[in-house]
């Protein structure tokens, strides 16, 4: 996205920007090996940023300009980390079969004959267990678990213990959706990323792109320390359950009243999650610009689940804090689904709320 006066004043997704996300999407950065992502990002982001610099986990701290006498400074924050797995112990060298452990939530259930790929070689693999036809009906009855479970490279694989790995899922535009492995938290990296690309008069833009955010919102923790900002807004691919609901011997079918927010409503604004109140004055100029602006936005429900403002808005002496995410389907599994028009709008909303940020927000009540 250029920076002409047009699509200043409406941010769109376009061409370009799917190409930016099937990039990000198809790296590999399991948390604590964020590497692959980081590298990408300082590349596209180096001509629209005055100084980036990693910090001892591995975070990419970047300040958009020249540190100026400005009444705010905003922190945009968006993980880079995704779910994913660590070889602990090859059980047969010759077969090339190991041992894992989960780094990150992920299911057990959802491993079963998934094609993977671990190490700086992407050696392909796929997770094996016992055949149906060979399970005991305790068995089948049993709850599947990491213990029965094996990654398999086919023999003579030269994957080694230590290895991240994930899924090999490729991104794939589907009608007005986009699929791929690791859409939490790709889209929120390519929403900071081009937000970027864009003056705010009234602020300093500083934005963390974390690690291990799925292992503990560890990097978060250290970046507000370090980029100590008055405000922050976390980034995030939050999950949709919304789903038709299945309910055994009903003859009514049921409303989904759990549906944690839903695809094609827009961005997701957070009133609370397990772990951060969000501050009301964020939230009301987010919601009043989003209507000012026709931008279409849903609330989150609240309740469980997190995002790395529950670290941030600790930080120091106390930072108020927002989360907004992109909805997504099937989140922490092989493949996960999010629509093109939840992302730009998410992308659009951001945009404006910092355009529009009052300097003096912070003076009224919380």
């Amino acid at each position: 996205m250029g920076r002409n006066a047009e699509n200043l004043n409406q941010p769109t997704i376009s061409a370009e920007h799917l190409r930016l996300l099937e990039k990000l999407c198809n790296a590999v950065a399991v948390s604590g090996n964020e590497g692959e992502v980081r590298h990408l990002v300082m590349e596209q982001i180096k001509p629209y940023v005055h100084t980036m610099q990693i910090d001892a986990l591995g975070n990419l701290l970047v300040y958009q300009r020249e540190e100026r006498s400005k009444p705010l400074t905003v922190m945009i924050a968006a993980h880079m980390d995704e779910v994913g797995f660590m070889l602990t112990s090859e059980e047969d060298k010759e077969e090339g079969i190991f041992r894992f452990e989960l780094v990150g939530g992920i299911d057990p259930h959802h491993l079963a004959g998934k094609t993977v790929q671990a190490g700086k070689g992407r050696h392909k693999g796929v997770i094996g267990c016992k055949a149906i036809h060979l399970t005991t009906p305790e068995e089948r009855r049993s709850s599947l678990s990491i213990e029965g479970l094996r990654v398999d490279f086919g023999g003579g694989g030269r994957a080694k213990v230590g290895d991240w790995g994930t899924f090999t899922t490729p991104f794939q535009k589907i009608g007005g959706s986009v699929r791929a492995k690791a859409l939490d938290n790709r889209l929120g990296v390519a929403i900071a990323m081009e937000l970027l690309k864009y003056e705010y008069p009234e602020l300093n833009l500083v934005v963390a792109f974390t690690v291990q955010e799925e292992v503990g919102l560890r990097g978060a923790k250290v970046a507000a320390y370090a980029l100590n900002p008055d405000i922050a807004v976390v980034l995030d691919c939050t999950p949709a359950y919304d789903l038709p609901l299945q309910v055994e011997d009903s003859f009514y079918p049921l409303e989904n009243e759990r549906y944690n927010t839903r695809l094609g409503r827009g961005a997701a604004i957070y009133l609370s999650d397990r772990a951060t109140i969000s501050d009301p004055r964020l939230v009301a100029h987010f919601v009043r610009t989003a209507e000012e602006h026709q931008i279409p936005y849903q609330f989150r429900q609240a309740g469980g689940g997190s995002t790395d403002a529950g670290t941030i808005h600790l930080q120091r002496a106390g930072i108020p804090t927002l989360s907004i995410s992109v909805p997504g389907r099937y989140l922490h599994t092989s493949a996960s689904l999010a629509r093109i028009s939840d992302w730009e709008s998410t992308l659009r909303l951001v945009y404006f709320a910092l355009q529009t940020l009052p300097v003096d927000i912070l003076q009224s009540d919380r």
